[in-house]
């Protein structure tokens, strides 16, 4: 009786869907906690860069006596080969003195309530540049320093402040 000697060369069909099947699913349980986790770490950049914002409007007031900054693009840097001023201080990244920053746009409102052409009070709010995917969190920060948040819509001054 001759043997019958078949070499096995490669997967059988069944087998390859099993493991297109188990990549599959790995993907649909990965992909959405990924996308979560960006979201959470651009809220949480959103958070620190309003923090920042405060401190950088205190230093420019301080440091300049002409009120506080009369917008986003003064607090950024100088042109090389020039010092810092009230017009360009140098005190945040040319990214954030632009507005847009991990997925969150920063609008900066100042206000001169005694019209003597200073800003005298201002605040900021920052907006997820594509709601759902970059964020779902608005903020919103003024002269009292505290930082608050709404979900799904703009925050304002009576939005949840966030927690220290």
């Amino acid at each position: 009786m001759k043997r019958m000697n078949h070499a096995r060369r490669g997967f059988s069909l069944i087998e390859l869907l099993i493991v297109v099947a188990i990549i599959l699913t790995i993907s649909a349980i990965a992909i959405p906690r990924l996308l979560r986790s960006r979201m959470v770490a651009n809220e949480t950049s959103a958070v620190a860069s309003l923090r920042t914002l405060c401190t950088v409007q205190i230093t420019y007031e301080s440091t300049y006596k002409v009120g506080f900054a009369p917008s986003l693009a003064a607090l950024g840097p100088q042109a090389p080969g020039t010092a810092p001023s009230p017009a360009n201080a140098s005190l945040i990244d040319v990214v954030l003195a632009g507005g847009l920053k991990s997925g969150y746009v920063f609008t900066y409102s100042p206000v001169d309530s005694n019209g003597d052409g200073q800003v005298d009070t201002w605040t900021i709010t920052a907006a997820p540049f594509t709601p759902g995917q970059t964020g779902d969190r608005y903020f919103f920060v003024d002269l009292s320093n505290v930082i608050r948040y709404n979900v799904g819509a703009p925050a304002t001054a009576s939005s949840t402040p966030i927690p220290n």
